[in-house]
């Protein structure tokens, strides 16, 4: 199995892509860590995905919140002893046009998905260090490469993570980890349930492959990105778009 025994810990977990790669690593031999939010989608999750090749176990955290993460970092340590993969996958949207945008809705998204990232990142770090070895993946996505309409607030998030994840690259590939970026295109998650279906059709026509992507697309991904297969992939920005960054 291409991640036997190790420990995996992946924010924004209860659902969506998160939830995908959950699936995806406990078959493949991880112990899985569901950080969520959510807590009763969290633990409803966690008890579906029992399985023989690996544990699964749902903590709760606010990403946003440095003491939130820290202990759940503690607990994941206390159960494994060791933590080989951190998938910074935990995203949240307020969208609005700029005129509209509230300071809330932008510091909102800011501190989940950027502050929330250098948060996990850093609580894990000394772990990995001592281990001389692990795999950090942020997500970002093709609005932080080429902009959104009404979406300055994610946008700026997802840019950011990509600089994060150069930087982080650059200071810790001499430690033994590997920091890399999955930029996921249009794809169906619940971030899009609510979007008219003739928005959605122009959305797919913006893709070569004409279709919207899955979250086993993107989970697929962190898949490759967190088994030794990639052991020398490096602060590199996997776009899993259907070619619409092309």
């Amino acid at each position: 199995m291409r991640l036997q025994d190790k420990v995996a810990i992946i924010t924004g977990a209860a659902n969506g892509i998160g939830l995908e790669a959950a699936r995806s690593f406990v078959k493949e031999g991880a112990h899985v860590v569901l950080a969520d939010f959510d807590q009763e989608q969290g633990k409803a999750r966690a008890q579906e995905m029992e399985s023989p090749h690996g544990e699964v176990m749902f903590i709760q955290v606010n990403v946003a919140e440095r003491e939130s993460v820290d202990a759940m970092v503690q607990n994941v340590k206390e159960r494994f002893g060791r933590i080989d993969i951190l998938i910074n996958n935990a995203g949240i949207t307020r969208d609005a046009m700029l005129s509209k945008m509230t300071t809330e809705q932008f510091q909102q998204v800011i501190d989940v998905n950027l502050t929330g990232v250098f948060h996990c990142t850093q609580s894990v770090l000394e772990t990995m260090v001592e281990q001389g070895k692990g795999k950090i993946i942020n997500t970002s996505s093709v609005s932080g490469t080429y902009g959104n309409v009404g979406q300055s607030n994610y946008a700026a998030a997802k840019a950011g993570l990509i600089g994060l994840t150069k930087t982080w690259a650059k200071e810790l590939g001499r430690k033994g980890i590997n920091v890399n970026a999955v930029a996921p295109g249009f794809t169906e998650t619940a971030m899009v349930e609510g979007v008219p279906d003739k928005v959605i059709q122009q959305l797919v026509g913006q893709v070569p492959m004409q279709r919207l992507g899955k979250p086993s697309d993107i989970a697929n991904a962190y898949l490759f990105l967190a088994s030794d297969e990639s052991d020398y992939v490096h602060g590199h920005v996997l776009h899993v778009d259907g070619g619409i960054m092309m």
